[in-house]
């Protein structure tokens, strides 16, 4: 019953969305605004997350995105292909993003995205235990549904601040599965995801990087992340991160000569999860990929 709670949150109108704690390393997949941002190159990233570990059937996050700059840099596409598992639910699914980037001066920038695409929802009644075996909600077979998925984002920035605002899911398109009486709960529902972070310079090598992510869905509380990075080099990092009634998070993570990137975090459950629970472990693996052109500008 309990990721009957958690993970079928279609029903229960709580967060659909999956939540990461290395948001900031991995800031596409939240805002379509984002495409293309670098202006020089692709960035190819990977988010692999294991969440309370230990408890059976826990959910599981995997997500592989890319995006880069149209020629004129002006604009820029990508794409994001995921898979999120939640006990005997699964969502699967893709989008295609496109952002138009304005300067409003030499030192700051706005990008305006959208994202469209598919999702596959799906529940394995095979894994569920019914209280009343006649219950027609829950179903004891594997049941799916096709719906489309549209999100907007915008995305103001500098060399050191950056402020993100999206919605994904604003479509609130709905979900039907054969042989399931459809009703007005079975929709996607409307996120509301606001993004800051500054870039404090500390001497020549070290950098601090203080950030937040508020996310809301009604009826839900609203979700918050504090985080706050030291970087060295702009190569080496540790960082920590508070959730609000969730978790304390650690990171770490190692830039390899600008174009290989490895992020870590361990998160240690706050709830009464934590008896049953060993913790959440992420994975965020990046490539960046420099047009010919760029590189031979480099090693001239």
């Amino acid at each position: 019953m309990l990721f009957i709670c958690i993970g079928i949150n279609y029903t229960a109108k709580a967060q659909q969305l999956p939540q990461y704690s290395q948001y900031m390393l991995n800031d596409f997949v939240i805002n379509p605004a984002i495409a293309g941002k670098s202006k020089s190159y692709w960035d190819c990233r990977s988010n692999n997350r294991y969440q309370w570990k230990g408890i059976t059937d826990a959910p599981r996050t995997y997500i592989l995105s890319a995006h880069g700059p149209f020629k004129n840099r002006k604009m820029g596409i990508g794409g994001t292909l995921y898979s999120d598992i939640v006990g005997p639910t699964r969502r699967v699914g893709f989008n295609m993003s496109y952002s138009y980037h304005l300067k409003i001066n030499s030192e700051y920038n706005l990008n305006l995205g959208l994202s469209a695409g598919a999702l596959q929802y799906s529940v394995d009644g095979h894994k569920l235990t019914l209280h009343d075996n006649d219950d027609l909600i829950l179903v004891t077979q594997y049941k799916s549904a096709i719906t489309p998925e549209l999100g907007a984002g915008a995305y103001f920035y500098s060399k050191k601040l950056f402020v993100s605002l999206s919605v994904p899911q604003f479509l609130e398109a709905k979900i039907r599965m054969d042989g399931l009486e459809y009703t007005d709960k079975s929709r996607l529902r409307p996120h509301l995801y606001t993004m800051a972070g500054y870039t404090f310079d500390i001497g020549e090598d070290y950098q601090v990087e203080p950030s937040f992510l508020v996310k809301y869905v009604a009826p839900a509380p609203v979700k918050v992340d504090l985080s706050v990075r030291a970087i060295y080099k702009k190569q080496l990092w540790l960082g920590v991160s508070y959730r609000t009634n969730d978790a304390i998070s650690a990171m770490l993570g190692y830039m390899h000569k600008n174009w290989l990137m490895i992020g870590y975090s361990y998160d240690y459950t706050t709830t009464n999860l934590r008896n049953y629970s060993t913790g959440t472990h992420e994975i965020v693996l990046g490539l960046r990929f420099t047009p010919p052109k760029e590189k031979a500008i480099k090693t001239e």
